[in-house]
């Protein structure tokens, strides 16, 4: 079903540059009353989740991948059912509470394409989930930058953005290409009076290294991507990510628009100002803001090093991500369903189809929402200006003294 419905914003249609997050030399300046943007959180696994975050291994990697085996293993009708409710309880206004009371300011969302476009349309069903995640950050006084995460088509060519052929299709077939164009204008237009949309990420990770003669249609889609956008919305800040899993810039530095800032990201390399040279000599070359937009999936001690030196740097951060299941690695570790290891075995290949299945996706279920979640505060607490949320009163995951799952 395509969305009719009108998006109730929090902004007047009058709105200026100075109601919304934006560029100001190399610094991203907040509307006054506004929650800088600084420090944040990845909602990674909700509308588009990998196998990992799963504890899964092997070929069941990718949302429409795991969509597959859950429909193998309890047929259409119940699967239909089961995502429906995975996705009305994996994030929710508690977990937007959370984030908020451990000192987030923003939340970054990935979004699948899949459940958003619905011809020349918005899907209803898909847009209504980044409604409310906007009407929970309004609440809790956070900001929330939409994240393309899987392009029609894809544009990394891995599990990662859904792509259905493994390849970055998003970059060599014109339909798909048309399609990121159009879904872009749709979302800008929806939200171009909203200051709670902090940014807009246009690509997640494009193009790793082994697609590398594709960047200069990289280039050509951050160029009409851009005009697209700017001509239903003059205002919000656009975010440029960097090839190969946003680590490279190369034949893309430029000033795309006045109002943007440079995303990169950084996972399992050394913590040290050398290790991030390349970004801030490009910062100093262009005269463009910095955003770390994904590091995480690491140790505690990792995290204190790695975000302090972001922060040393005067760069944004937002960390990968918020909940998974039965992995330490994160703020929220969703318990692992009794008979989890069957279906595990099942998705791998390595063993038959788990009997009454539908038990065991149903525990999963039950297991998702914030208040069914172990807290490990450790993780937490080894980000500089977050501590683990909590106090009288206060509705907060269950954890054990150390922190660790029970």
């Amino acid at each position: 079903m395509t969305a009719q419905r009108t998006h109730a914003t929090a902004a007047p249609r009058g709105a200026s540059a100075a109601d919304f997050h934006r560029r100001e030399g190399t610094e991203l300046i907040a509307p006054d009353g506004a929650p800088a943007f600084r420090r944040g959180m990845g909602l990674g696994g909700w509308l588009l989740p990998e196998g990992y975050m799963w504890d899964l291994e092997g070929h069941v990697d990718s949302p429409r991948r795991i969509e597959a085996m859950v429909q193998e293993l309890v047929g259409a009708e119940a699967a239909a059912d089961f995502w429906t409710r995975y996705r009305a309880q994996f994030i929710t206004a508690e977990d937007i509470a959370l984030i908020a009371a451990a000192g987030f300011d923003h939340v970054r969302l990935p979004l699948n394409a899949r459940l958003l476009l619905d011809g020349e349309g918005l899907r209803t069903e898909g847009i209504a989930h980044v409604d409310d995640t906007l009407a929970w950050c309004r609440e809790a006084g956070i900001g929330c930058v939409l994240d393309l995460h899987g392009a029609p088509g894809g544009q990394t060519g891995a599990n990662i953005d859904d792509s259905p052929h493994r390849l970055p299709e998003l970059f060599t077939d014109p339909d798909a290409y048309t399609q990121g164009l159009g879904l872009w204008r749709l979302l800008a237009a929806r939200y171009a009076h909203d200051p709670t949309v902090i940014a807009y990420d246009l690509l997640n990770e494009p193009l790793p290294e082994q697609h590398a003669h594709l960047v200069p249609r990289l280039a050509e889609f951050y160029r009409d991507v851009i005009a697209e956008i700017r001509a239903v919305d003059p205002h919000h800040l656009l975010s440029i990510e960097g090839w190969h899993w946003s680590t490279r810039f190369d034949g893309l530095e430029r000033v795309w628009d006045e109002n943007s800032c440079l995303h990169f990201h950084k996972y399992w390399s050394e913590p040290t100002t050398d290790s991030i040279r390349p970004y801030l000599d490009l910062r100093e070359r262009l005269g463009l803001p910095l955003w770390m937009g994904e590091s995480g999936e690491n140790q505690e001690s990792w995290y204190t090093e790695a975000f302090s030196l972001f922060e040393r740097h005067q760069i944004p951060w937002t960390f990968w991500t918020w909940k998974k299941l039965d992995r330490p690695t994160s703020p929220l570790v969703i318990a692992r369903p009794e008979r989890w290891d069957e279906l595990a075995r099942y998705a791998a290949g390595t063993g038959p189809a788990p009997e009454r299945p539908g038990e065991i996706l149903e525990q999963l279920l039950e297991h998702l929402p914030a208040a069914r979640c172990h807290l490990r505060s450790a993780v937490l607490e080894a980000l500089p200006g977050i501590t683990a949320p909590g106090g009288p009163g206060a509705a907060r995951p269950t954890t054990t003294q150390e922190g660790r799952p029970r």
